[in-house]
């Protein structure tokens, strides 16, 4: 969370492109700092590979949505969900390799050192790829992309935009992270299922999510992000009641997946929403972005502890039902349309 904190000021100060690379080489640093602490046996050596991966990630993550909304400027088309449906590929594809490893008895530590190793050469290319006018190397895209502050103006926290996408990113991001760190539990303990099954139906979820990611560019051409935006709400909703009151496996199993489709293009369409004004689009996207990661850290843990008191079953519903207050949100306030959008429904109807 102290990355995500901290990467917008970076941003303002030397914008996107140093701050993907210090976060990249933070996040290789902590896996091979895991490595030793791992081999070595030393716990506390472990966590500080930790931090050095979580802040990493916090600096990194926030970064790359800032420049992939001012990259969606550019070409005035969305690309937000493809950038996150990327992570959600490298997420299962890192999964199933640390399961195959695992079930072939590799050493924990080559595996985070040859992990470490593809992550440098991914990362290096990727960094020389971005194009100049959309990273550091453009002089004036600090400037263009609203992320100098010359001028006093009244902070993006309190603008009524930020606020409403702030909110349902909150919500989208909170229905995520419950299924990322609840949802295998939730089939054994709530549905006693297998330990094999119910990774099973999780990796189902994430395979959803990165599907829905990956369709949701050609999705808002067609709709709009307005319309997707409360689509993939509505649906992830209905995914989470589906799953809390299901009785069969495979009510549960379409539960499971209308929740990852939902959940797969809050994040990213809220975030491409928000850097839509011509009003400092880099701050706001660093907001709406800062909010989703608080909800990533604290729904969890709030969802652990009901799930406890009252079972993971009935906890769930709270997801339901601030996904439901996130809904009416979005259906009674069009701050968070861009002009483009409202002028093509009036011309549409």
């Amino acid at each position: 969370m102290a990355g995500v904190v901290g990467s917008g000021r970076l941003v303002r100060r030397v914008s996107t492109r140093p701050v993907i690379m210090v976060g990249i080489a933070l996040v290789i640093t902590g896996v091979l700092v895991i490595a030793v602490g791992s081999s070595a046996g030393a716990a506390l050596i472990v966590f500080s590979g930790l931090v050095f991966v979580g802040i990493g990630s916090g600096l990194g993550e926030v970064a790359l949505n800032i420049d992939a909304a001012a990259l969606e400027k550019l070409l005035k088309r969305s690309v937000l969900p493809t950038l996150h449906g990327c992570y959600s590929l490298g997420t299962l594809v890192g999964a199933i390799l640390g399961i195959s490893l695992t079930a072939a008895q590799f050493p924990v530590v080559w595996h985070l050192v040859l992990s470490s190793i593809v992550m440098a050469g991914l990362g290096l290319w990727a960094i020389l790829s971005i194009p100049g006018g959309t990273g550091a190397s453009s002089p004036d895209f600090g400037s263009r992309f609203g992320l100098t502050t010359a001028r006093r103006k009244r902070s993006v926290w309190l603008q009524p935009t930020v606020l409403v996408l702030g909110l349902v990113v909150l919500a989208v991001a909170f229905a995520e992270g419950s299924a990322n760190d609840w949802l295998p539990l939730l089939m054994v303990d709530g549905f006693g299922l297998t330990g094999a099954q119910s990774s099973t139906i999780f990796a189902a979820f994430a395979a959803v999510m990165t599907i829905g990611r990956f369709a949701g560019q050609p999705l808002i051409q067609r709709l709009g992000k307005s319309r997707v935006l409360i689509g993939s709400v509505v649906l992830a909703a209905i995914g989470v009641v589906v799953v809390s009151v299901a009785a069969t496996p495979a009510l549960t199993v379409g539960g499971v997946v209308l929740w990852g489709l939902g959940a797969s293009l809050g994040f990213p369409v809220g975030i491409s929403a928000a850097g839509d004004s011509s009003d400092r689009p880099g701050q706001r996207v660093s907001a709406v972005t800062t909010v989703g990661y608080l909800a990533f850290l604290v729904g969890p843990p709030v969802l652990g502890f009901l799930g406890e008191r009252y079972g993971l079953r009935e906890a769930i519903l709270l997801v339901a039902a601030v996904l439901a207050c996130a809904t009416l949100i979005l259906v009674t306030n069009d701050t968070y349309v861009s002009v483009r959008e409202k002028r093509k429904a009036r011309v549409t109807r």
